[in-house]
This record gives C-alpha cells, sequence and structure tokens, in this order.
C-alpha cells in the first residue's frame, strides 16, 4: 500500500492523489485503506516515513560506512543517484515543491527532513575542512545546501540515464565542495 502510495505522490502529488487509485494499484479495497489509515493525510504521512526510512537505510548506511568525511559526501552522492532510480524517492521532491511557502503538517515534515539532511552534509563538511580534505570558503551549511541542491538537480535532470547519473551526480556534489572531482568509486 505505501508503495503504490508513494508512486501516486510522487508522480500526482498530494492534491491529485486518489485514494481509490492508490487501492487499487495495490490490490487493495477502498475499504481496506481505510482499514489502516484515517484519511489522505494519515497515508501521506506514513509514506513520508517510510520513504525516509528506506533512504536512511540505503543511503545513510552507505555513508555511515565511510571512515572519511569526502568519502562519506561523495557516497552520499552515488547512494542518492542509484535511491532516485525508482518513481518513490521522488516522494520528498513532489510534496516540497507542492507544499513550499504552505504551513502544513505534511510540508511541515517534509522540511524537518531536509533540515536533518542540511545538518548532516554540514558536519562532514565541517569535518572535511578540519582534516583538510575539502578547502575552505562559505559556511558549512550554506556549502550544505548547494551540495543538496546540486545533487538533487542532478539526479531529477538524469532520471533514467544511468550509470551517468551516478556519477555525474558525485561529480556535482564534489563542485560542490570545491573539489577538483570526486574520489573513484569504490571497488564494486
Amino acid at each position: 500500500m505505501l508503495e503504490a502510495a508513494a508512486r501516486g505522490l510522487s508522480r500526482y502529488g498530494y492534491g491529485n492523489l486518489v485514494l481509490d487509485q492508490v487501492a487499487r494499484d495495490a490490490g487493495y479495497t477502498r475499504g481496506a485503506l481505510y482499514h489502516q489509515f484515517k484519511d489522505k493525510e494519515d497515508l501521506a504521512r506514513a509514506v513520508i516515513e517510510w520513504v525516509d526510512e528506506t533512504w536512511r537505510r540505503e543511503v545513510g548506511g552507505l555513508v555511515d560506512q565511510q571512515a572519511e568525511p569526502v568519502a562519506a559526501l561523495i557516497a552520499l552522492a552515488r547512494g542518492h543517484a542509484v535511491y532516485c532510480r525508482r518513481d518513490v524517492a521522488r516522494v520528498v521532491t513532489a510534496l516540497r515543491a507542492e507544499f513550499s511557502g504552505h504551513d502544513h503538517p505534511l510540508g511541515r515534515e517534509i522540511e524537518r527532513i531536509s533540515e536533518t539532511g542540511v545538518r548532516r552534509v554540514a558536519r562532514l563538511i565541517k569535518a572535511g575542512r578540519e582534516d583538510g580534505s575539502i578547502p575552505p570558503g562559505p559556511p558549512a551549511r550554506t556549502v550544505a545546501l548547494a551540495f543538496l541542491g546540486a545533487l538533487e538537480g542532478a539526479v531529477i535532470m538524469l532520471a533514467g540515464q544511468e550509470p551517468h547519473d551516478e556519477l555525474l551526480a558525485a561529480r556535482a556534489a564534489a563542485g560542490a565542495l570545491g573539489l577538483d572531482s570526486p574520489p573513484a568509486s569504490p571497488p564494486a
């Protein structure tokens, strides 16, 4: 059910999400959907939580495996590009655009998730500056926003163009960090 709802949110947004269609796409009845979720907002909140947990497990796990800040940031870029090859990964981007400038509980949840990412990237940038692997420059938070913006732009524009999406996402991220090029990808 969550995957079907995530596909719907990614493609049509929250305002155009039709619960009957979500239930059909998931192989359930509308009654079964309402048995699990009280309304569309409850379903969307569950999808946001599921997508966030999935991203943290799949991409965050790659980042956590890296001892060096630059390697962690490039792993994040590459992992995010791979993660975003699926429709469901676009939920956060679609909802961020839909709720931008609106005070809505789902918009606040998306902002909370986004801010968590900004803080994580900023901490890695600070660590990279401390060990000399990332050059000095604008404040770490500003660079983190540029890093995430470059990464999102690359994966959105390169959707469906694998394996180039992964390589170019890493290059875009490296550029935002002030690096000449990303480190070579780890052996497969």
